[in-house]
Formats: structure tokens, C-alpha cells, sequence
């Protein structure tokens, strides 16, 4: 009997060892939530952040040259450095695997992934890369219609890219074809953009994130307002993460526009782009699984137990 309940009290600090660090991960931003990555310009660092606001390292990345926009594809990072007129690659541990992916750049800005492309504004242009550093068409996207791009998104066939000095939103296919040059217009400064399903949701430089159905059409002109120099603008699918350029701070936002939290993570040097990563649901169902196996090891070790 002391061998089957010495067995029993092993087995019983096995399973609660695993469950305690199961549902550790669970709660994680890892597994349960996801992660933001912010570009610093003034700190020339990328912080990283779970989505619940939880500082995990606010200098991920540093000795960057005025890092401005952010995107994340599998397990890297892509950010442009403004002033070093570079793309740089680095993993999301923040090691570096390319400090100069591409170069020659002329004042970028925003950055966005779409499968293995790579869609990088300029001063006066949009430059279409692969995420090993190739050259596609460096001016993909070029001519009147463009005025200091920024922010762009991705959606189905399509490019949104924000206009920052025409307060406008141009649409183009990924091949660079126009679609509409000014399918928006009477914006304020746009910086950021974001597209979810058939909406696309706009930094605004009075404060305020507009959105617009992907046809154009105005939804709501005002959706959040009183922000401090709204600038990056990311989302997980159900929440909207806002950088608040003049108060270093992220909001976090439902996509009506309500509040969740508007100083999710404080204490950032003038944020500018950001991105946010979510687990893929294999890793949750995965540990779903882990947990369900380690109740029925239970169940069967008790069973076994008692026909002794």
C-alpha cells in the first residue's frame, strides 16, 4: 500500500506540475492573447508588449536609426530605419539577421507584409520587395496621386495607401495598378491604416480614427476621437491598438469604437507604427488538448488506483 500511494503522490505532483504550467501559458500573451511590437523613433528602439499591456521588453531591439514603421510575418520583424534609408530584418527575440535587408531607401515610412511581399513607402513612392530583401519594382506605386504615403494596408487584391499631405486614401491592386487614386478624401494628416474585413479604419491628425467601408464609403468620420497625434494603427481582428504619438502612449479600442483601455501601455518615446500578433489557434487547441489528456491520464491512474 505505501508503493501504490507513493506512486499515487508522485503521479499527483507530475500532473499538478504540468497543469500549473499549462495554464501558465494559457494566460500568457503567448497563448491566451497576443503581442505588440512598437517602433520607438525617438529611443531608436522596437518595444515589445503582450496585449493585456504587460511590459515583456521595452527595448526588444535598439540602436535602430529613427525606426518609423513596423510589420511582422511568421517569425520576423521588418522595420524601416527613416534616416538610414534601410529596411531592417531581426527575429521576434530581437536578434539581428539583417540590419540593411534593403537599402537605398529614400526616407521610409510605413512598412506592411502580404504572403512573401514586402510593401515599403517612401518619400514620394511605394517599392514592392520580397521578405528576402529582393527588389520587385522599387517604384510600384509612384506619380501625383502619392504625398508623403504612409500608412497602407492590405486587403485581398488591394493596396490602401494613407496620403499624409492630401488627407486622402489612394486604392491600388499589389500589382501597382490604380484603382482610385483619391478613393477617400477630406482627411486631416493621415498616418495609419487598418483594414478588417470590408472596413478600413484611419488615423486622423485631429485626434480621431475615421472609418470608411473598402469601397469608400464614410461609416463613421469621427469612431474614436480625442486622441494625442494618433499615428500607427494595428489590430488583432477584434480590437483596434492606436499609438498616441504625443503622449507615448498605446489605446486599445473595440472595433465600434469603444474603449477597452486608452492607456494600455504608457511610458513609450513618441510611438510611432506598430503591429500586433496573435497565436495561431493551433497552439491553443494544442494545449486544450494537453489539458484534456492530462484529465484523463488522471482519471485512469485514479482508476487504476482503486482496483488495487
Amino acid at each position: 500500500m505505501c508503493i501504490y500511494r507513493t506512486t499515487l503522490s508522485f503521479n499527483r505532483t507530475i500532473s499538478s506540475g504540468l497543469l500549473t504550467v499549462l495554464l501558465g501559458l494559457l494566460s500568457t500573451g503567448a497563448a491566451h492573447g497576443g503581442t505588440i511590437f512598437v517602433a520607438n523613433p525617438s529611443a531608436d528602439t522596437v518595444g515589445e508588449y503582450d496585449t493585456s499591456g504587460k511590459t515583456v521588453n521595452a527595448s526588444l531591439i535598439s540602436g535602430l536609426n529613427q525606426p518609423i514603421g513596423i510589420a511582422v510575418s511568421g517569425s520576423d520583424i521588418f522595420v524601416t530605419n527613416r534616416d538610414a534609408g534601410t529596411v531592417g530584418e531581426y527575429d521576434t527575440s530581437g536578434n539581428t539577421v539583417n540590419a540593411s535587408l534593403i537599402s537605398g531607401i529614400n526616407l521610409p515610412g510605413g512598412i506592411t507584409v502580404s504572403g512573401s511581399d514586402l510593401f515599403v513607402s517612401s518619400y514620394d513612392s511605394i517599392g514592392k520587395y520580397d521578405t528576402s530583401g529582393n527588389t520587385v519594382n522599387a517604384e510600384l506605386v509612384s506619380g501625383a496621386g502619392l504625398g508623403f504615403p504612409y500608412g497602407m494596408a492590405v486587403s485581398g487584391p488591394d493596396l490602401f495607401v494613407a496620403n499624409s499631405a492630401f488627407g486622402t486614401v489612394g486604392e491600388y491592386d499589389t500589382s501597382g495598378n490604380t484603382v482610385n487614386a483619391a478613393l477617400i478624401s477630406g482627411l486631416i494628416g493621415d498616418l495609419g491604416i487598418a483594414a478588417v474585413g470590408s472596413d478600413l479604419f484611419i488615423t486622423n491628425g485631429n485626434g480621431s480614427i475615421a472609418e470608411y467601408d473598402t469601397s469608400g464609403n464614410l461609416v463613421n468620420a469621427s469612431l474614436i476621437a480625442g486622441l494625442a497625434s494618433p499615428a500607427g494603427i494595428a489590430t488583432d481582428g477584434s480590437d483596434l491598438f492606436i499609438t498616441n504619438n504625443a503622449t507615448g502612449t498605446i489605446g486599445e479600442y473595440d472595433l465600434l469604437g469603444n474603449t477597452v483601455n486608452a492607456a494600455l501601455v504608457t511610458g513609450l518615446s513618441n510611438p510611432f507604427g506598430l503591429a500586433v500578433v496573435t497565436p495561431e489557434p493551433g497552439t491553443i487547441a494544442l494545449l486544450g488538448f494537453g489539458l484534456a489528456g492530462l484529465g484523463l491520464f488522471r482519471r485512469k491512474r485514479t482508476a487504476e488506483i482503486g482496483k488495487r
